[in-house]
């Protein structure tokens, strides 16, 4: 796959988690229940709704992970298409060390 089809794909994902996300009612706890809130808030749940919406929400969460750390795989590298090792060092001129020039300790220099 290419590098925008993994980005159209993590956008859709993404849209899809906000809404899964905001569709969800609140479990309770938190600072709501601290000001006397949490009790209104589990009137008139549906268990099996609540656990399509978990489900769902951990599944596109995992698939958004998922994609994300494949799709740094598919991103374009400068100039990957053309690269050759093989031919990596051609027009290098090869240079070889220069020779000692220093003189030997025992020669006395006058």
């Amino acid at each position: 796959m290419s590098y925008t089809a993994f980005l159209i794909l993590i956008l859709i994902i993404a849209i899809a988690l906000i809404l899964i996300v905001m569709v969800q009612n609140p479990k309770g706890g938190g600072l709501s229940s601290s000001f006397g809130g949490g009790g209104a808030q589990s009137l008139g749940g549906v268990q099996n709704t609540n656990n399509f919406l978990d489900r769902t929400t951990w599944t596109l969460a995992i698939a958004m992970f998922a994609l994300i750390l494949l799709s740094n795989i598919a991103i374009p590298r400068a100039g990957s298409n053309d690269v050759n090792l093989n031919n990596t060092l051609d027009g290098i001129e090869a240079t070889t060390p220069a020779e000692n020039t220093v003189p030997a300790t025992n020669d006395t220099i006058n």
